[in-house]
């Protein structure tokens, strides 16, 4: 979504209601699209006491595997878009304020769409307390336990000797 911003820079007091949904389809994440629906913005844009600010959530489900099994789990997700937009810096150490260059054709959805993927973690899981995959045969260790025995180390050999007598 395309937005003018020069008309909320100067009239103070302006709203507008944004309602609107983001395609990203296309994005790759983690080697894959885990987009399937449209994310879902609403919120507002509004200059208060001249400052020009962005309050809105973008709401999506992500469909991805989980880390630890490679179970294909779909993830609902509700990330708070809050940004001070302005069109000139006088600190230009200042990261609570987002400079927009070019005020005409200010693009909402790459706001949107860099939230949504800085927010995001970066793990998985279908569950707190998911087992994974043996990895040796592969079973799923959440269905229960696998036939495989356990590996000893080599420098503790010894020591099980012991406990076979």
């Amino acid at each position: 979504m395309i937005i003018d911003l020069e008309p909320f820079l100067n009239v103070e007091g302006l709203v507008k209601e944004l309602d609107y949904t983001v395609d990203l389809s296309g994005e790759e994440f983690l080697g894959g699209k885990p987009f399937n629906a449209p994310v879902s913005v609403k919120g507002i844009l509004s200059n208060h006491s001249g400052i020009v600010t962005v309050d809105a959530d973008a709401d999506f489900t992500m469909s991805v595997c989980c880390d630890r099994c490679a179970k294909p789990i779909d993830f609902p997700y509700d990330i708070a878009i809050n940004h001070t937009l302005v069109a000139s810096l006088n600190d230009e150490e200042n990261d609570d304020l987002l400079l927009v260059e070019d005020i005409k054709n200010f693009n909402l959805d790459e706001l949107v769409t860099d939230d949504i993927f800085l927010n995001l973690p970066s793990k998985f899981l279908c569950s707190e307390d998911c087992k994974g995959l043996c990895p040796k045969c592969g079973k799923d260790l959440n269905d229960g336990p696998c036939s495989c025995r356990k590996e000893i180390d080599p420098r503790l050999a010894a020591l099980t000797q012991l406990l076979d007598n």
